[in-house]
């Protein structure tokens, strides 16, 4: 029975990651939970799978959550905690499979802590490879820790590797849908509404992830993922624009073959992957019907109307510390896009001076530590805040 610790427990991602383990209990054991502030989601799954480390944001739900445990059958042996330590204790209960299904910078202390602990990675928190790719990287060879992706593509690409040297790949290849504003010309972007970005043709998704979606700033940061999940060069990172979702990444070797793995969208099926590896379990999801499909269409992606992708790869390529000082800029960015001060199209344009600023001093900067990600997290947000103030005042 493989041994589960599961980071964000009450998300999307723990969700379904719960509902794999319900669908297979026989294989896996949850042995700690962590979550936020949904305290009485918390309590149900605690009752439900029995883990012995149960960890909340506030140490004030504590109390309520011990108090609700007293009359399950796992009181004598629940460990509550709190706060980013309790976060830690979490992550590095002996396990067989962290799952990090965090999301934000709050995921990058508790992964580390865990890869320390020699604890094997179910990764689905994006924001630990992209700010944190090379440390992480580092981190885990040298503790011989495997990192299993659990986000759809890059799980593909790890399910298309599977048995080949990396010295035979020729290139990844991520696909993505486009996002809404696929077939728009530049100057209607320009002027795209806030309800118009979040219309995502395929999938019904948070408010940060659609706009990401719709500039393509989300395939940008997949691609600093893939350089540093798969150590392979930038350069060889290719995305292409696939509409229907259903071939969710490719590989090429060096002979010309092309490996893709096809499906419809699903994360059960990605987060399965990563729990059962090396094995297969039978999930009950949809069948893919190439039949009804009918057609699967690709194209090139337009970096003229979504600059952010190309920001992506000028950042992965430009130094260590340049992607967190990217990611944090675009939080910004979309929070004041979100908020009306600013229009669409000044998304990449502030990323953009933020990068740039960044590098004029810093390119080729290693990361050797996590504090120094999170002041370089801190100071691209406060670049971005400047750049906004400035742009407010008319400078």
């Amino acid at each position: 029975m493989k041994r589960l610790a599961i980071l964000g427990s009450t998300g999307s991602i723990g969700e379904q990651t719960l509902d794999v383990v319900s669908q297979h209990p026989e294989r896996f054991d949850v042995v700690s939970i962590a979550a936020g502030r949904r305290v009485q989601r918390l309590i149900e799954q605690a009752r439900e799978f029995r883990p012995q480390i149960v960890s909340v944001s506030d140490p004030a739900d504590i109390s309520p959550i011990r108090d609700a445990l007293a009359t399950s059958e796992i009181c004598d042996r629940v460990e509550v905690v709190s706060g980013e330590a309790g976060l830690e204790r979490a992550a590095i209960e002996p396990a067989d499979l962290v799952v990090a299904g965090l999301v934000g910078a709050v995921g990058l202390r508790p992964v580390l802590a865990a890869i320390r602990a020699g604890r094997p990675i179910g990764l689905a928190n994006k924001e630990v490879m992209v700010m944190a790719g090379a440390l992480v990287r580092r981190e885990a060879a040298a503790r011989g820790v495997d990192i299993i992706p659990i986000d759809s593509e890059h799980s593909a690409i790890f399910q298309c590797l599977a048995g080949h040297r990396r010295s035979e790949v020729a290139r990844l290849i991520l696909t993505c849908s486009g996002g809404p504003f696929r077939t728009w010309p530049g100057e209607r972007i320009e002027k795209a509404q806030v309800d118009e970005a979040l219309a995502h043709p395929n999938w019904s998704m948070g408010d940060k992830i659609s706009i990401d979606s719709a500039t393509l700033m989300n395939k940008g940061l997949e691609v600093i993922e893939a350089r540093w999940l798969f150590d392979v060069e930038a350069a060889r990172v290719d995305v292409v624009v696939h509409p229907q979702s259903i071939v969710h990444s490719l590989v090429e070797f060096c002979d010309r073959s092309v490996l893709a793995q096809l499906g419809l969208p699903d994360m059960r099926v990605p987060i399965a992957v990563a729990l059962a590896h090396p094995a297969r379990v039978e999930l009950d999801v949809p069948r893919l019907d190439l039949v009804e499909i009918a057609r699967l269409d690709f194209e090139e992606p337009d970096r003229l109307r979504f600059p952010c992708l190309d920001l992506a790869y000028r950042a992965v390529s430009g130094s260590e510390m340049a992607p967190a000082i990217l990611n944090a800029a675009n939080e910004v960015a979309v929070g004041a896009f979100l908020a009306c001060q600013i229009g669409f199209s000044e998304i990449a344009a502030l990323n953009g001076s933020v990068l740039e600023s960044h590098l004029a001093e810093h390119a080729g900067q290693r990361v050797d530590e996590l504090e120094a990600v999170i002041a370089a997290d801190a100071w691209a947000r406060g670049a971005a805040s400047e750049w906004l103030a400035k742009r407010d005042g008319g400078e």
